[in-house]
Order: structure tokens, then C-alpha cells, then sequence
């Protein structure tokens, strides 16, 4: 419940407010003043009759009616404080900074909702408990320190950890990234990041607002909505990105169905971000990093030219850009020669530009134009500019500032001089621009953000899948646990997924008659047991009715086998189809290399259920392994086409049938022409 009195209130009482700057009460108070707040400020504080100029009210009854009101008081003192407030002085907004609430004990917890429903019955806005406040353009209602420039134009910035926010703040200041808004939702009782994100996409207008969000999160408690408003502020023209905090411990938990079970916590988070179109980030620096980015025109294409005075700098930007997946192509031809004969001797221009050390200001300048006018195989300019500690760099930057405001193509300064030349570094952000001062940093944002795919469509994919069909060999499964592979050969046959010719039975003769029917050579497998290959249960190449015989005799006799399976056995390139349903996110869909690959190389994309073709698409290109599918070597590739289809109509499956827990076809057999499902098991947990 975001309002005005939380956003523009025309007064704001601080309960708790002191003249001790280097305490949370006095911090804020400190803040207020200096950020130029302009409506009424109010201070409650039994023991001063003054704090920092402002008159002080020894009692909240005392108060006049009042928009927003801050606590920092006790935990055990917030909640009659929050009903006086909300009951008889009109507050329609709260910030409560005081920790000791349900992040530590069930008393505080019990304080909390009590708030909370104090909150709801007066329809009173609530941001925290335990958090640092609430910064935008209108108050600086936080304790802590720096407070970064504010831009209507900088970035909005929402975090689930105070603390956690002031070390990204911290990394954003010295890079020169401004902000809009901050956000410190704390323990998010009644306000999370979901709510923030959808106030404004509800709210966004494309003339006032900031294009770029910045998220920390530590807890998803409703993806759903989280996809929904993030989708739709990156389709209006918002750039997204985010770190999801504490995904490693449920990722480790032990697989129960094979390689289905790999879809940990993290993979959810990588399908819901993929899904959204977030930039997905794993440190405070990466994520200021391609906030910075964030601010600069788009990328166009992937070429990018390399200006700089510090050979090993430019070396170890190109060997980052290519192994992202982007380009420092040769620059060569007339205009190159052009370009080397206004530089110095020994420079070079083939990419990265090197002007050497002694390179002037004016040599900076000319080598931005040729990238900038004549190389046409150029789509971005990084320029590497620091100081050898023999010139100052004014004269530099002011050119790169220049050039920056002419420039169409993107320039991502790398400045790695806060030390020699801070003064000059300092100057150049006040200017409105970012500075990159590690160049792998920079590559590797650089490459997160050029790999996100856009927001997914939203519509299912319902062509060829048999919904009703579906639903109804769902409804007659009464026991939770492994399916038959009848039922699983069902189900797929409802979503047009197409399975190796099989039978399984009890039955010795049955199974040399189906043999002889589809043809040897056939693959035996044992039915029962998990894991088949682990206990000797699968033979592959069986060519004749006698080894067959001989092999249903061996496999019979392993523990917990019921039958065996018979197929035809068939060659190609193993891929494999995961999936496993993960508590409000739904099914995440994981797709690779098959076989034991992907439990030990665990090269896996993932993606959220239902997907789409351009989902589907945008996973399996972006599989370390894409080459092999795509072929390689003289190898021929795999139909990517079937491979997709497959993908989004097992995603459809899903979305129909949220009692499956965990699926894994593990191999499909894929060759040029077609790719079929040749080992698959369910599990339904109803």
C-alpha cells in the first residue's frame, strides 16, 4: 500500500529523533535537514527540549496532525505508538527503522503483525520494520551514509537488506551511477520489492520516471507478481537487474529423480529472471556495473573497438569481451592506415587502438571520431584512459566528455586512476557520466546483459497438447509416486511428444515377440529400480532372441525389479528435458546435453513453465554445449526445431498438471531429422 504521504508527505515526525548524529535517531534527523526537505519536520523525544534547531514534542499525543511519521524506538514500544499515531494524529505512512521484530523473536513477531493490522485497518502505508529507510527526491528518510546524487533520471534502487544497500550504494557512488529512489523494505511485512515493482509499473510514465530498476533480494514471496511487473516495466522501456541472495543451499539437496532434481531453488531463480527479461547479477559490483551500463545508449551489435594508452589493460578487455561472447574485430584498410599515420610512431590501430603512453588528448579525441565515423564494423567504443603519472588528464576527459555527448555509439569509459588522478576522475562524474575503472568487470556485465533475452510472451502454447486427455490420466492416478511406463508413454502421447517404440512386461516370449517385430538390434531395461544404469539394468545392442532371453533372466533377478522394458534401439546425439515443480514459482524446465553429462558437467538452462518458442530457443543457445548441437567438426547438428517443440510442449504438459513433481527424459536420441524421448519417469505427489 504505497501513498503519498509515504511518497511527498507535506510533514514528517521522527518518534525517537536525538542531536546524536552517530545514532539511527539523530542520523535521520541529520539526513532530513540536509537533503533540503521542504514540508514541516516534527521531532518526539522525552528528553530534549531541542534537537538539531528543531522543537521538540516530549510526547506523540502531542502531536498536530502529521503525513508520515519514522520510528526509532524499541521494538516493544512501536506498536501502541503506531495505533496512537494511525487513530488519532492522522498518519498515513510509516517507516519503522527499529530492528527486534519477527527477524529474531516470536515476541517481535507477535509486535509486527500487530502493526500491520494497525496499518491495514487505517489503510496506512508501512516500510520495514528493521530497515534504513525510505530515499527519493522528496525526503532522505534513512540513517545511514552515502547519499548518493539524485536524478529523476538516475536509477531506482530496492533492497531486502539494509545493510546489504549501503555497501551497493557505496560501489555506485564511486562509479558515478546517480539514483532516483531507494527503497529498503526490511523485513517487507506489508511493503515487499513485488509491491514497489508494481506501484510503479502501475503508476510509470515514460517522460517523468526512471528507466532503470536495481533489485537485491533475498526472498521471492511471489514470483508470480514479480514476473508480471517486471515484464511489463522492461516491455514500457525499463531495464531491470538484480541479485537474488541465499539460492545455493536448496540447490544441494539430495536428487531423488535422477537429473530432474537438479532444478534446485537457483534454478527457479534463473527461469523467473530469464523469463522476465532481468539481468540476472552475483555481486554488489556487477550489479552497479551494469546499472552503469543501463545509463548508456543500447548496444546495436557486439563489435566493440578498444581505445587505449596501457597495453595490458586493452589485452585483458578483448580476452573478457571475446569469451562473452563478444567482438574486438580487426580494424584494417585505408582508413586504419589513415588513422596510424596521426598517431605517434609504434602506436597501433588494428584493436584495441593503441596510442601508447605518450598519446595526447588530441590523439584520444581523433581515434574516437574514426570509430565513430569511419569504422562501420564498429558498434561500441571502450576507451582505457588512466594516467602513467607524467600529465594531468582535465584536458583528457573534457574531450572524453565530448565526445560522449556527440557520439552515437555507446562509450564506456575505463578510468583506473582514483588514486593519481581522483580529481580529475571526480570531475568527469560530475559531469553526469559513469566510469568503469576495471575493464573485466566490465566485460563481464557486459556480457549478462547481452545474453538476457526479452520478456517471454504470455500466452500458452496449447497446439498439439491434448489438455482434457491430460487431465483426465492425471485424475485417475490414486497413489502418489514413480508412474508406469504406460502412463508416462500416455502423457506423452497427449502432448505430441514422440517416444522410441517400446513394450514393457513380465513376460519373456512377449517381449522376443515385440523384439522381432520392430526389428534388432533393441535395448533391454530393467523396470523398478531409479537409477537402471547404477545396478547393471540396461543392455544396450542385443541382437537376437537368445541374448535377449539371457538378459530378461539377468535383470529379473535384481532387487526391486517388476518387469523389463524392450525398445528399439536407436542412435544420435543424447540431449535431455528436465523438470521439477519448486514451491510458487511452478515447473522449471531444464534442458542440455544428455546421458551423465549433466549430472557432471551440469551444463543445464533453465526456464519457467509455460514456456514459449523463443524460450525454448533462447535455452538451448545458451548451452555452453550449443556447438554440439548445433554440430561441429564434421559432425552433423541436431534438429534444434524438434528439440524446441519438445521443450514447450512438456512445459504445456506441466502447466496442466502441477501434480507432477519431478519428470526426467533422460536420454532423447536427436539426430538432423528428428528427436525422440527413449528413457523418461514421473513422479506425481497429489
Amino acid at each position: 500500500m504505497i501513498n503519498q504521504q509515504l511518497l511527498r508527505p507535506e510533514s514528517i515526525v521522527v518518534i525517537g529523533g536525538s542531536n546524536n548524529v552517530h545514532k539511527p535517531g539523530g542520523a535521520v534527523v541529520r539526513n532530513l535537514i540536509s537533503g533540503g526537505y521542504q514540508g514541516t519536520l516534527r521531532v518526539v523525544n522525552p528528553k530534549e527540549d531541542e534537537v538539531q534547531g528543531i522543537k521538540v514534542f516530549h510526547d506523540a499525543s502531542e502531536l498536530p496532525p502529521t503525513d508520515l511519521a519514522i520510528l526509532v524506538i524499541p521494538a516493544r514500544f512501536c506498536p501502541d505508538t503506531v495505533e496512537l499515531l494511525a487513530r488519532d494524529k492522522g498518519v498515513r505512512a510509516f517507516i519503522i527503522l527499529s530492528a527486534g521484530f519477527g527477524e529474531e523473536t516470536h515476541e517481535g513477531a507477535v509486535f509486527e503483525q500487530h502493526i500491520l493490522d494497525t496499518c491495514e485497518k487505517y489503510e496506512a502505508a508501512l516500510i520495514g520494520p528493521n530497515c534504513i529507510g525510505l530515499l527519493n527526491n522528496h525526503h532522505h528518510s534513512v540513517f545511514t551514509k552515502p547519499i548518493p546524487n539524485l536524478n529523476p533520471k538516475g536509477a531506482d534502487f530496492i533492497s531486502g537488506s539494509g545493510a546489504t544497500a549501503v555497501f551497493i550504494l557505496e560501489s555506485a557512488v564511486i562509479k558515478g551511477l546517480q539514483f532516483n529512489s531507494v527503497w529498503s523494505i526490511g523485513n517487507g511485512k506489508q511493503i515487499g520489492i513485488e509491491d514497489v515493482l508494481q506501484y510503479m509499473d502501475e503508476n510509470f510514465d515514460p517522460e517523468r520516471d526512471s528507466h532503470v530498476k536495481l533489485l537485491y533480494i533475498e526472498n521471492i514471496s511471489n514470483p508470480d507478481k514479480l514476473l508480471f511487473h517486471a515484464s511489463s516495466l522492461i516491455r514500457k522501456g525499463c531495464r531491470i537487474a538484480a541479485i537474488k541472495a541465499g539460492s545455493s543451499a536448496a540447490g544441494s539437496r539430495a536428487a531423488s529423480s535422477h537429473t530432474g532434481a537438479i532444478a534446485s531453488s537457483d534454478s527457479a531463480v534463473e527461469a523467473l529472471f530469464r523469463k522476465a527479461g532481468i539481468v540476472r547479477c552475483f555481486s554488489r559490483e556487477e550489479l552497479t556495473t551494469v546499472g552503469c551500463i543501463f545509463t548508456l545508449p543500447k548496444l546495436t551489435g557486439k563489435n566493440f573497438a578498444i581505445v587505449t594508452h596501457a597495453g595490458g589493460p586493452g589485452v585483458m578487455l578483448t580476452d573478457a569481451l571475446s569469451k562473452g561472447g563478444l567482438k574486438v574485430p580487426k580494424i584494417e584498410g585505408p582508413k586504419a592506415v589513415e588513422l596510424k599515420e596521426k598517431l605517434f610512431p609504434g602506436s597501433s590501430v588494428a584493436n584495441p587502438i593503441d596510442i601508447l603512453a605518450t598519446g595526447t588528448p588530441e590523439h584520444l579525441g581523433i581515434c574516437i571520431d574514426y570509430c565513430e565515423h569511419e569504422f562501420e564494423n564498429i558498434d561500441a567504443i571502450a576507451v582505457i584512459f588512466g594516467t602513467p603519472g607524467l600529465v594531468q588528464l582535465w584536458e583528457a576527459y573534457d574531450v572524453l566528455h565530448k565526445k560522449i555527448l556527440e557520439c552515437k555509439k555507446p562509450i564506456f569509459p575505463v578510468l583506473p586512476c582514483l588514486n593519481t588522478a581522483g580529481p580529475e576522475v571526480e570531475e568527469f562524474l560530475k559531469k553526469g557520466h559513469v566510469n568503469f575503472s576495471d575493464e573485466v568487470t566490465l566485460a563481464t556485465a557486459l556480457t549478462q546483459v547481452m545474453k538476457t533475452p526479452l520478456p517471454a510472451a504470455s500466452e500458452i502454447e496449447l497446439f498439439g497438447v491434448d489438455v482434457p486427455k491430460i487431465r483426465e490420466i492425471i485424475s485417475g492416478i490414486h497413489e502418489n509416486g514413480y508412474v508406469s511406463p504406460e502412463i508416462v508413454r500416455q502423457l506423452f502421447g497427449c502432448a505430441g511428444i514422440p517416444m522410441v517404440p517400446e513394450m514393457v512386461s513380465e513376460s519373456k516370449e512377449e517381449l522376443i515377440k515385440f523384439a522381432n517385430k520392430v526389428g534388432y538390434p533393441v535395448v533391454a531395461k530393467v523396470v523398478g529400480p531409479v537409477h537402471k544404469s547404477d545396478v547393471g539394468g540396461v543392455a544396450l545392442n542385443v541382437r537376437s532372441d537368445e541374448h535377449l532371453a539371457l538378459e530378461f533372466d539377468r535383470m529379473m533377478q535384481i532387487p526391486d525389479a517388476t518387469a523389463i522394458m524392450v525398445q528399439k534401439m536407436i542412435s544420435g546425439t543424447e540431449v535431455f528435458i528436465g523438470a521439477k515443480y519448486e514451491q510458487r514459482f511452478g515447473h522449471v524446465v531444464l534442458c542440455g546435453l544428455g546421458g551423465i553429462f549433466v549430472e557432471v558437467l551440469k551444463d543445464v538452462s533453465a526456464g519457467l513453465a509455460p514456456l514459449s518458442y523463443a524460450e525454448a530457443y533462447s535455452m538451448i543457445r545458451s548451452l555452453r554445449s550449443y556447438k554440439i548441437i548445433k554440430g561441429t567438426r564434421g559432425q552433423k547438428g541436431i534438429n534444434e526445431q524438434k528439440y524446441a517443440e519438445i521443450i514447450v510442449r512438456l512445459s504445456t504438459l506441466l502447466r496442466f498438471a502441477t501434480e507432477i513433481k519431478e519428470m526426467d527424459i533422460n536420454p532423447l536420441l536427436a539426430t538432423e531429422k528428428d528427436v525422440i524421448a527413449v528413457d523418461a519417469r514421473i513422479l506425481i505427489e497429489k
